[in-house]
């Protein structure tokens, strides 16, 4: 009677293991059939940029990100670019992937500063920090968690996607020799620069790029900012002005964006989100680098085939401006709460980042003499 009763038992358990163990099996063919499904998952996805068709590392930049997100995912993400006023007009970008209307866009925060006047923190603040320590704040000094953070209320997820370096000063029709010389002068000059000077008595216009080289050349304005000597050139401002001025106060690193929609992201396998966020830093390197080396060859080009002279902003003038930007940012803040503590956390991070790069990069090149 024992026996019969332990053979019972056992059978029991064993019947248990066997209906344990094919549940498991079952649970591990479901999820199995489930990561299958993700890998052979198509996602066609639509990108939306700021910048004229072709345009040299700017749109060309993008394009080549999406191709090499398409080699990397295997074709599970393909992407399809459209240059500004393609699908949407440039300005419009923002609003097509906040509302899915796309999935990507590609431009710069400071282009939302109506929106956001504290996103263009995350593009440039004049005499603010170079491409370097921009970097440092986005991949280490918290600086990408609170861009994020910031543009959560708008369905966005943002990225560092190319730098521009340290632009130039611009092109004007007069000499600056003092800071009255901006008084009255019209320019074409965005974001906080433009803030800057108006308060130095300047006015600052907003133009697209296709328009600078007319209004330049007519007078409507009487000075202009670009981007540097590559671009500069190709838009030929060296004859419309013949007072080129270094350095780009106003813009010392400046940050493109990449913004994806939140839902959309959210429906990327890992793995897929993992090959965009590599790519995007893969385009930002190489982006910055075209600029560095495009530039210096077009300054030469510059100097020596169309005899530009390049001129230094006087000390006293860099010194008053920095004086005026200061004032501007501090004004800024005290009208937004999310603009002060965005200017807080950066000022905080440049701070450090300015007394660190005291004894390492500026200590070199005053060691060369530079």
């Amino acid at each position: 009677m024992k026996i019969n009763k332990i053979l019972w038992l056992v059978a029991a358990l064993f019947v248990v293991g066997l209906s344990a163990c094919d549940s498991d099996d079952k649970q591990e063919v479901s999820d199995q059939k489930t990561a299958a499904a993700e890998v052979a998952k198509i996602f066609n996805w639509r990108m939306v940029t700021t910048w004229p068709p072709n345009f040299p590392i700017f749109q060309e930049g993008v394009e080549r990100f999406a191709e090499e997100v398409k080699i990397m995912s295997g074709g599970r993400l393909n992407i399809k670019v459209y240059a500004g006023g393609q699908l949407v007009p440039p300005l419009q970008a923002f609003d097509a992937v906040s509302q899915g209307t796309v999935e990507m866009g590609h431009g710069a925060a400071y282009y939302w500063a109506g929106k956001i006047p504290a996103a263009q923190f995350f593009t440039a603040v004049p005499f603010g920090m170079n491409a370097q320590g921009m970097n440092a704040w986005f991949y280490g000094g918290g600086g990408l968690e609170l861009w994020r953070e910031i543009y959560k209320p708008y369905n966005l997820v943002p990225f560092p996607m190319g730098n521009t370096g340290v632009q130039m000063g611009g092109w004007f029709n007069k000499k600056i020799q003092s800071i009255k010389d901006l008084e009255g002068l019209k320019m074409r000059i965005p974001g906080l620069g433009g803030k800057v000077l108006a308060k130095a008595g300047g006015t600052p216009v907003l133009l697209a790029g296709s328009e600078i080289y007319t209004a330049l050349e007519r007078g409507t304005i009487d000075a202009t900012e670009w981007v540097g000597p590559f671009h500069d050139l190709r838009l030929g401002l060296y004859r419309a002005a013949k007072f080129y001025y270094y350095p780009g106060w106003h813009e010392p690193g400046t940050a493109l964006e990449l913004i994806i929609n939140d839902k959309a992201w959210q429906g990327l396998p890992d793995d897929l989100k993992l090959i965009v966020e590599t790519a995007a830093r893969s385009a930002s390197l190489l982006m910055f680098s075209e600029f560095e080396t495009k530039n210096l060859t077009a300054l030469e080009t510059l100097k020596n085939q169309y005899n530009v002279e390049v001129y230094r902003f006087p000390q006293e003038v860099l010194d008053a401006l920095r004086k005026l930007a200061t004032e501007a940012l501090d004004e800024e803040a005290a009208k937004n709460a999310e603009f002060k503590k965005v200017y807080e956390a950066y000022n905080k991070f440049r701070v450090s980042n300015d007394a660190w790069n005291a004894i390492s990069e500026s200590a070199y090149a005053q060691a060369l003499g530079r």
